[in-house]
């Protein structure tokens, strides 16, 4: 279900540019990785779950077979730790406009219920 209103120019985008000549949810997935690999102006500042940390890398593609996430850095003193986190839950802090609209163009994607189609039962078009 749809939690957020609908963004023409958005969904001209995402079209466009991401999941363009893609068939199934799997080349709709390496759409997404790909364009976020390509637009993410790595490392950016964000904030996860209340946590300033640090986003470092976009996460393997095994662990993007459901969702796109991405490594983040967090740091507490001389610790720290490098871990995956997803990239619908990160808020970028202070980053470039590329960086902002391909975050927001993947929360827009889960906030609107949409998912990688297996072919008839797509639930974007």
């Amino acid at each position: 279900m749809a939690t957020t209103s609908h963004d023409n120019d958005r969904e001209q985008r995402i079209i466009d540019e991401i999941i363009v000549d893609t068939y199934n949810g799997h080349e709709e997935r390496m759409g997404w990785y790909t364009y976020l690999d390509d637009n993410l102006n790595l490392p950016f500042q964000a904030i996860w779950d209340g946590e300033n940390l640090e986003v470092v890398a976009m996460s393997s593609e095994d662990e993007c077979e459901q969702e796109m996430r991405v490594d983040v850095r967090y740091a507490e003193g001389d610790n720290q730790d490098v871990f995956s986190v997803s990239l619908s839950e990160i808020d970028p802090v202070d980053t470039d406009e590329t960086t902002t609209e391909a975050v927001n163009d993947w929360k827009y994607w889960v906030k609107r219920g949409y998912d990688f189609s297996d072919g008839e039962d797509d639930q974007f078009f």
